[in-house]
């Protein structure tokens, strides 16, 4: 009757093994380290960025824990934070020689103490928020306005082009606010120019009520409108994803909120003047033709000075190019890039898009200059660099690709670099907090005391009123903690402040169905019937109630997690997740518990679960007064 098959003990001993393993890393804290990452958009921090480090800090004395690369940065490890400053500041001067020009940010972090073994298991602490670690946040503002205005003078463009092509005449196409207006002479143009739009343009639709006789109007339809401010946010997004990884943020939060917002935070970075520069930053794109006149190849060998009328910039393997001053094309007329692989070579490639105007100049300017290079050049900070300069192997359009000797993960970046080189739509800062180090240090303190005191608490009181029915439920209730901390650190979860009040909030909710099936045991008990009956119709019993009453918090969590934002999402996590592992803990394995200890009693005559008042107790005590 309380017995549980093996296969139910494994899944117990599994879970306990799993559960304090990937809690472990939370409990190793944090060393003081160095983090140095690229400066730059198109720089790069490879083995040989970790060689240099390691020279530098073993000709100054300074001995590190840890060194190696990872996730793009170099992340040097010290013993104390005194040693992290002195590393910093040689590591500045070494790799940043003009701080006007750094190729490198050299940042103070922390990192994790977890052991090898444990990383090698992908076992990982749980992420700090804001209000834990300090740092910054930001909510900005996207101008979805600038951002449709923008598309709809590119489809303006391209439908200029059509027009011209079809022979249309018209009296101009304008943007007027969100829509785009073509002016008609007579009704067989407008009909001529409705027909060319609804065949060519599926995203734009006819306004019938704002368009008049000599006048066609024209919008977005809905999904096309919802299309473009969805690409303009991600596109936002991925810009501060690249622009944030310079300022040494281990675990940033960039995410969206609304349809029109995005939250920054940065865990652990103080510097607010530095963060807005970096998060307002633009970087611009410019094609150009080079210099294939002696003089430029010259000026490339570095037999000659540069051209008058040229530039030289670098390319990313260090080797500099000669190009003229005239921009062929901006990044304003670029549309899309994307990697893929070219369908003769199969080697890799990026195609790029740009709108009409783009391609007619493209088309004049490939045809003069078919087997010639063309550079395409990232301005960031002032500075440009050459990010590839392709050969024009034949007459160019709206879409074109550049190829020659890159790798995948290079065509991807590339594509990336291109696409996400500057904003899609302006934003704005409308919300910005600080909170210090100390401050956070005080929340954590704090909020592991309240979970600490209220785990005492609990287990005490339970310990004392069941009796051993509640040192198992305090067993249970340890379990299902370290359960969750392993879950939320798996998930590599960022805990808050919120977070922890949803633990504590957890803990009272798990040892509430434990008291369910404590007191259904007694009043079974109480009815008479014997130990073993009354724990197995306890527990069978209490179910129902359990589970009524999880599966309705459960509910009022997936709405805060669907709907809420910020500090609610992050109560919202820890709820979800604990009100599964409460119910696991306190159903499944406190019954195990119970099996193992009284299951192999056949002949039970007590349980250990506390006063278990009788009706003969009640008229015994009656009859006394």
């Amino acid at each position: 009757m309380n017995r549980y098959p093996l296969w139910k003990y494994l899944i117990i001993i599994a879970s306990v093994v799993v559960a304090a393993l990937y809690m472990m890393p939370n409990f190793f804290g944090e060393a003081p380290a160095v983090q140095v990452s690229p400066g730059r958009t198109t720089a790069r921090v490879d083995a040989g960025t970790l060689a240099r480090v390691e020279d530098v800090l073993k000709k100054n004395g300074i001995s590190s824990t840890h060194l190696a690369l990872e996730g793009g940065s170099v992340w040097a490890r010290f013993e104390t934070t005194d040693v992290q400053l002195r590393a910093k500041d040689l590591l500045e001067q070494e790799l940043n020689p003009d701080p006007e020009a750094a190729d490198y940010i050299v940042a103070l972090n922390l990192v994790s103490r977890t052991p090898a073994w444990l990383l090698a298991l992908n076992a990982r602490p749980m992420y700090l928020g804001l209000d834990l670690r300090g740092g910054v946040h930001f909510l900005l503002q996207v101008d979805m306005r600038a951002a449709l205005k923008k598309h709809l003078e590119t489809q303006a463009s391209d439908l200029r082009t059509q027009l011209r092509e079809k022979k249309i005449r018209h009296g101009g196409i304008e943007v007027v606010g969100e829509h785009i207006e073509i002016s008609t002479d007579d009704a067989a143009t407008q009909a001529a120019a409705r027909d060319l739009v609804l065949d060519r343009f599926p995203d734009l639709q006819v306004n019938t009520g704002q368009s008049d006789a000599g006048h066609l109007v024209l919008s977005y339809n809905a999904d096309a409108l919802r299309r473009v401010q969805d690409t303009a946010l991600k596109q936002n997004i991925q810009t501060l994803h690249n622009r944030v990884n310079e300022l040494g943020v281990a675990e940033p939060v960039i995410q969206q909120q609304g349809a029109d917002r995005v939250v920054v935070e940065l865990p652990g970075v103080q510097d607010t003047a530095k963060a807005k520069d970096i998060l307002g930053r633009t970087a611009t794109l410019e094609m150009r033709l080079v210099d294939e006149s002696p003089e430029g190849r010259a000026a490339e060998l570095g037999n000659g000075p540069v051209p008058f009328g040229d530039e030289k910039f670098l390319l990313p393997d260090g080797r500099p190019v000669i190009v003229k001053r005239d921009v062929i094309l901006s990044g304003d007329s670029l549309t899309d890039a994307q990697p893929g692989f070219d369908s003769q070579t199969q080697q890799p490639k990026v195609d790029l898009t740009v709108d009409a105007k783009g391609g007619r100049i493209m088309r004049d300017v490939s045809r003069k200059n078919i087997k010639k290079r063309m550079a395409i050049i990232l301005f960031e900070k002032g500075k440009g660099e050459a990010l590839t300069a392709p050969v024009i192997q034949a007459e160019l359009g709206t879409r074109f690709q550049i190829s020659g000797s890159m790798t995948v993960n290079e065509a991807a970046d590339l594509a990336l670099l291109l696409r996400a080189g500057s904003l899609a739509a302006p934003m704005e800062i409308i919300e910005e907090r600080t909170i210090g180090p100390s401050l956070g240090a005080e929340n954590i303190t704090k909020g592991f005391n309240s979970v600490l005191w209220g785990f005492l608490v609990i287990i005490v009181f339970m310990s004392i009123y069941y009796m051993m029915f509640g040192l198992f439920s305090a067993i249970a209730l340890t379990f299902n903690l370290t359960l969750l901390i392993a879950v939320l650190s798996m998930l590599q979860a960022t805990l808050t402040l919120p977070g922890m009040a949803a633990m504590a909030l957890t803990m009272g909710m798990a040892i509430d169905a434990n008291v369910l099936i404590n007191e259904r045991i007694r009043e079974e008990l109480r009815d008479g019937m014997s130990p073993q009956a009354a724990i197995n119709a306890g527990y069978d019993r209490a179910w129902s109630a359990i589970l009524d009453s999880n599966v309705t918090s459960l509910l009022a969590g997936l709405a805060l997690l669907t709907f809420g934002s910020g500090p609610i999402r992050g109560f919202a996590v820890v709820h979800v997740i604990g009100i599964c592992t409460s119910v696991f803990s306190a159903v499944f394995f406190s019954r195990g518990l119970v099996n193992f200890w009284y299951g192999r009693k056949k002949r039970l005559r007590t349980v250990s679960i506390g006063t278990v008042w009788k009706p003969e107790d009640d008229e015994q005590l009656s009859s006394a007064s």
